[in-house]
């Protein structure tokens, strides 16, 4: 018999873990946020204590209590306001790019053509 972290370590999609743990799920609502639901889980997962000393029962109860938490947390929000990846840490998602360096990306670009 496969132990439990076999068996977690042969899923690889969102779907495939919330399948695993028998959590009802939107197709929409994973879809868009697969990445981000998995990263919440991993991070539910490496702040929650006491879990090293858990049968596998206990163990899939719990797990599964941290994936239906990440799995809401993208069903009443959206990947911006969770902020789970750095992209949308950083200035909330939006990117600065000075004038200044999109001119000369522009010139060198021409001067290159112009070479070639």
């Amino acid at each position: 018999m496969d132990s439990f972290t076999q068996r977690l370590k042969a899923l690889s999609s969102a779907e495939d873990f919330l399948n695993f743990f028998g959590v009802p799920f939107e197709e929409r609502t994973v879809h868009v946020n697969r990445l981000h639901i998995l990263k919440r889980f991993y991070q539910y997962l490496h702040k929650t204590e006491g879990l090293a000393g858990l049968d596998e029962v206990e163990l899939f109860r719990r797990y599964r209590e941290l994936l239906v938490q990440a799995y809401q947390d993208f069903v009443s929000s959206t990947p911006a306001k969770e902020k789970v990846f750095k992209v949308f840490q950083d200035t909330d998602g939006t990117q600065h790019v000075q004038l200044s360096s999109l001119r000369d990306s522009l010139a060198e670009r021409r001067a290159a053509r112009a070479a070639g």
